[in-house]
C-alpha cells in the first residue's frame, strides 16, 4: 500500500489516464475528484463490497425440491 500526503488542488496520477484531484479537506473529510476513462468502473469501497457479496450470493447454488410428485394429482 502506498500512502501519500496531498493538499487541496494537488493531484495523484495512476498510470497515464487516471487523475485523482484533492478538492477539499475539512477535518476528517477529504473530497476528491477522479478523472478516468469511462470504461473504468469506480465505486466507493462499501458499495463495491456490497456488489461483490450480491454477486457471490447470486452465484451460489439454489437448493432444489427434488420431490417430483409435488405437482401430480393425488390418487
Amino acid at each position: 500500500m502506498l500512502v501519500l500526503t496531498r493538499k487541496p488542488r494537488q493531484q495523484i496520477m495512476i498510470g497515464d489516464n487516471i487523475v485523482i484531484n484533492v478538492v477539499e479537506v475539512q477535518g476528517d473529510n477529504v473530497r476528491i475528484a477522479i478523472d478516468a476513462p469511462r470504461d473504468i468502473k469506480i465505486y466507493r469501497g462499501e458499495i463495491y463490497r456490497a456488489i461483490q457479496e450480491e454477486n457471490k450470493n447470486a452465484a451460489a447454488p439454489v437448493p432444489m425440491d427434488l420431490d417430483l410428485s409435488a405437482g401430480l394429482p393425488k390418487e
